[in-house]
């Protein structure tokens, strides 16, 4: 990570914050094991038509998860895929490989529903980072098909390095008082609060991930979990994995190196790094250095650009904006 005051800062020995706070905090920390997930699967396991529903992007993260609710603990999933008109044919590719071999039911759904919005983050200069309004986005309309189906648990791919080092997610996102989301998260707000709110097109859009739980509770409670917190393994074993079994493939460019995130990425990682120096990946690569999961030099690897300016105004096009 980046020094960058008052949020994230060196000490005389050139140790961040972060770190030193990871050291003093690590040792109260429980580590928890696959048998936690287990307690909490069948506490809800065939209860109702449905136990899960996998949000599935068709990256490598994601389609895991598919494959272990699945597979490895032999749950009833609804597999659900949400595209914003920006995600990759590789990924789509991976979703229907996956179900079908998986043989499990399958929700798919496109709206152009956020262009608006997120052509507006491009136009305005605002430091909003892309991926936080469509994750709140996201989690709502998920929170709103479990609802719909009496689905307890609500699965994501959100891996070791995403984790709150808690069983269960709460926040559903990104931790925006953690000193490292602390000027991202405010500059999402900021924008939710000024821009969004004069848009009638989003005069129901929720105006943070608390709001979006708050309504959730308020119509049908379903736990977010990943089983990747609590696997004994990481993501060089579940990769290979789904390499086999469900013929995943990773996209010739993506961001970071070996994901497969959507084409909006790119412009979400050219935004963070032009107002921040970072993105969210370096806060997830950062964590996974620190649990050692994987090295520093794999990390810097894997966060190296290798997409240009060409690549991003064939994306923004779809949102009639060019990068000068």
């Amino acid at each position: 990570m980046i020094e960058r005051k008052p949020d994230i800062f060196l000490n005389g020995k050139g140790i961040c914050n972060l770190c030193v706070e990871y050291d003093r905090t690590i040792v109260s920390y429980v580590k928890p094991l696959e048998t936690d997930f287990i307690n909490i699967v069948n506490k809800y396991k065939g209860k109702y038509k449905y136990d899960c529903l996998v949000m599935c992007s068709g990256g490598k993260d994601s389609t895991s998860a598919l494959y272990y609710m699945k597979k490895r603990y032999r749950l009833n999933v609804l597999a659900f895929t949400f595209d914003h008109g920006f995600e990759t044919k590789e990924a789509l590719a991976n979703v229907r490989n996956a179900v079908e071999i998986l043989d499990v039911e399958f929700m798919y759904f496109k709206s152009n529903y956020m262009h608006g919005m997120f052509k507006k983050i491009l136009e305005s200069g605002s430091k909003a980072v892309v991926c936080h309004p469509c994750s709140i986005w996201y989690m709502d309309l998920a929170f709103d098909i479990a609802n719909r189906y009496e689905i307890p648990m609500i699965v994501a791919g959100w891996t070791k390095g995403q984790s709150t080092k808690q069983p269960i997610m709460s926040r559903c996102g990104c931790n925006t008082h953690l000193p490292e989301f602390k000027a991202m998260g405010e500059a999402t707000v900021d924008f939710l609060n000024r821009e969004v709110k004069n848009m009638p097109e989003y005069k129901d859009f929720p105006r943070s991930m608390d709001e979006v739980l708050k309504r959730a509770n308020n119509k049908h409670k379903a736990i977010v979990i990943s089983p990747l917190w609590f696997l004994p393994f990481g993501p060089e074993t579940y990769v290979e994995v789904i390499k086999k079994e469900l013929k995943w493939k990773t996209p010739k460019v993506s961001y970071p190196k070996g994901s497969t995130n959507c084409l909006l990425n790119f412009i979400s990682v050219y935004n963070s790094m032009k107002y921040f120096g970072y993105t969210h990946y370096h806060v997830e690569m950062s964590k996974l250095i620190r649990e050692g999961i994987i090295t520093r030099e794999e990390a810097i690897s894997s966060l190296k650009s290798n997409y240009n300016k060409k690549l991003l105004n064939s994306v923004a096009k779809k949102l009639n904006f060019q990068f000068s």
